[in-house]
């Protein structure tokens, strides 16, 4: 069995069960299709000083075991808001001394990062120093957000150059990170994976009564449902979901899940067009009910400014509930069709068209949720061992 050491600064941990949970589960995937033996290391960044949002971190244990992956938490110091282009030099400096230790006990085949920035650049450093082949995945905004940054964009070019192989979750972000300066020849897609067994359609009417009667959300049970699945970051769009609201009928609702700093101004965003009655936030949403939220919705709005593939376009079509993104990242490669939904501009005018199109003619959710089909943790998993084996072999 091979062995290897994943350096991901976003995993779940004791505390924090939902950050980075698509990354823990594609691990346990791998870990659990039998080829790999998987260690990760999940630096946790903390300032030099108590700050009250970071209080909770203290809690995360330094070793945990989640299901057949064990994970380290190790500490590095950071500045929040000013050591980003360092950070990978810091978390290289925390990470070491122990991926050392875990290496001379039982020797690793191969280094990954689970994102292209700081994660990439770090462990690019680890591998070198433990003379053991690297490989580093990109998912979108660590390609399109520090790829436009000078410092940054040098130091992901060397760890892409240093690299045996470079993943992409679609061929959009493959031909991104080409024109970034990457070498071609190495980068291969691996899409997402997919919870089959929980993300699958639950007839539309029944889930709604379902999320209507949980106090938890205290979902308006008539209607025509929108949902917007996402952080609460301005460049995940949730303002022009709400501004579109304005060109819809008074009868189409829309519910907001996530947390996030834009908060606050979505809200007062609400008020200012008088949408209180029409506009729900539902804060952080349980792992459990959030299939049962998507098969209720009619459609899901997700205009980002910049994605990979996103986790929750597929994860709403697997419920059957057809979505409306614009034309960013991989979305051409999943609406490739009307049954899959709509790709818009950017715009609430835009956005509304899309959706007025939608309800007056909805795909039945069997229809949508073929357009899942490809995807599964399995798959993810199977296609992760297979390239992960190629590059160990390049040693």
């Amino acid at each position: 069995m091979r062995r290897l050491l994943s350096i991901s600064t976003l995993y779940p941990a004791t505390g924090r069960p939902g950050f980075g949970r698509f990354v823990g589960r594609q691990m346990q995937a791998l870990a659990a299709h039998g080829d790999w033996d998987v260690t990760v290391v999940n630096p946790i960044g903390m300032p030099p000083v108590p700050m009250k949002r970071y209080a909770a971190l203290k809690a995360v244990p330094e070793v945990e075991q989640q299901g057949p992956v064990t994970i380290h938490h190790p500490r590095f110091l950071l500045v929040p808001g000013l050591s980003g282009p360092v950070n990978p030099a810091l978390i290289a400096h925390a990470v070491l001394p122990l991926a050392k230790r875990l290496h001379t006990e039982q020797p690793f085949d191969l280094i990954d990062a689970q994102f292209f920035y700081p994660d990439g650049p770090a462990a690019a450093k680890v591998a070198r120093a433990l003379e053991v082949p690297l490989a580093i995945k990109a998912r979108g905004s660590d390609i399109h957000l520090w790829g436009a940054r000078s410092w940054p964009r040098r130091q992901m070019i060397d760890a892409a150059r240093q690299s045996s192989v470079l993943l992409a979750v679609s061929q959009a972000l493959a031909n991104d990170m080409a024109e970034l300066g990457m070498p071609k020849e190495r980068i291969k897609v691996h899409y997402t994976g997919l919870d089959r067994e929980r993300f699958q359609p639950l007839e539309r009417t029944a889930a709604r009564q379902l999320v209507s009667a949980l106090p938890s959300l205290q979902i308006w049970s008539e209607g025509r449902l929108l949902l917007c699945v996402g952080a609460l970051l301005a460049i995940k769009g949730q303002a022009l979901a709400i501004r579109a609201l304005t060109s819809l009928p008074d009868d189409v609702r829309l519910a907001i899940a996530g947390t996030g700093a834009d908060e606050g101004t979505l809200k007062r965003l609400v008020e200012q067009l008088g949408l209180e009655g029409r506009v729900q936030f539902l804060g952080s949403v349980e792992h459990d009910v959030l299939p049962h939220l998507l098969c209720a919705a009619d459609v899901m709005v997700l205009p980002s400014e910049r994605e990979g593939l996103a986790n929750a376009w597929i994860e709403s079509l697997a419920c059957g509930t057809p979505v409306v993104i614009p034309d960013i990242g991989g979305a051409r490669e999943v609406v490739r069709d009307a049954s899959a939904g709509r790709i818009v501009e950017r715009t609430p005018e835009a956005i509304a068209q899309a959706v007025s199109e939608l309800l007056q003619a909805l795909p039945s959710q069997e229809a949508v949720a073929a357009n899942a089909g490809r995807f599964s943790w399995n798959a993810n998993a199977a296609s992760l061992a297979e390239i992960y084996e190629e590059a160990a072999a390049r040693r």
